[in-house]
């Protein structure tokens, strides 16, 4: 049930996704919200937390390291190394 609640997450971008979560971890933190809409909250939250994982996922992904020649010359790209 909680998954087709947050079917819209999928679909955000993560500027829009992480300002959600933002929010939603101020709420919590004030502490002046009812019990179950914390819990429900808190959910969405984990699943926001999900979503903008995989987007930076993505990302670092396709990020590229620009390979140099001897005399210092771009000469193309290579995967980031990311250990």
């Amino acid at each position: 049930m909680a998954e087709n609640n947050h079917a819209d997450i999928q679909t955000l971008p993560f500027e829009r996704a992480i300002e959600e979560l933002e929010l939603i971890i101020k709420r919590l933190e004030e502490g002046k919200v009812p019990l179950a809409e914390s819990v429900e909250i808190y959910e969405r939250g984990e699943a926001l937390k999900q979503r903008c994982e995989e987007l930076l996922k993505a990302a670092e992904m396709r990020v590229e390291k620009i390979t140099t020649d001897a005399g210092g010359k771009a000469r193309g790209t290579a995967p980031l190394d990311v250990k």
